[in-house]
C-alpha cells in the first residue's frame, strides 16, 4: 500500500514539475539551462536544435508528464508515458554533453530518467 502513495506522489511530482520548466519558467533563466542559454528558445539552440524542436520536444514532454499523471487512474497509460519520458530525458543529458555543460546541469533530467524508469519498473513487478 504505502508504494501506491509513493508511485502518486512521483506522478505528481512529475506533472508539476514539467509544467513548471515548460510553462511558467519557458522564458526565465535557470541554472540548469544549457550553456548560458537564458530561456527555452536559446537552450535549443545552445543544444544547435531548431524552434520547431522547442515545441515538438516540449509538446512531447508535457504530454508524456499527462500520461504518466493520468495512469494514477488508468493504469495503463504508465509504461508508454514513463517510457516516452525516458527517451527524452536521454536526449536531455546528450544535449548537455554535447555541449560540455558541467554535469549538475543534467540533474532535473538525469532525476526524472531515474523516475520513469522506477515507474516502468514497478508497472512490471
Amino acid at each position: 500500500m504505502e508504494i501506491n502513495y509513493l508511485l502518486i506522489a512521483i506522478k505528481v511530482f512529475i506533472l508539476i514539475s514539467i509544467l513548471n520548466v515548460w510553462l511558467l519558467r519557458f522564458n526565465k533563466p535557470t541554472v540548469w539551462r544549457g550553456g548560458s542559454a537564458q530561456s527555452m528558445k536559446e537552450e535549443f539552440k545552445t543544444y544547435g536544435l531548431s524552434e520547431t524542436m522547442v515545441y515538438l520536444i516540449g509538446g512531447l514532454k508535457i504530454l508524456f508528464a499527462i500520461l504518466i499523471f493520468a495512469s494514477i487512474w488508468l493504469p495503463q497509460l504508465a509504461v508508454p508515458g514513463a517510457a516516452g519520458m525516458s527517451v527524452l530525458m536521454l536526449g536531455a543529458i546528450a544535449m548537455h554533453f554535447k555541449v560540455k555543460d558541467p554535469l549538475k546541469k543534467s540533474f532535473p533530467a538525469f532525476s526524472f530518467l531515474v523516475l520513469s524508469v522506477i515507474i516502468i519498473a514497478i508497472n512490471y513487478l
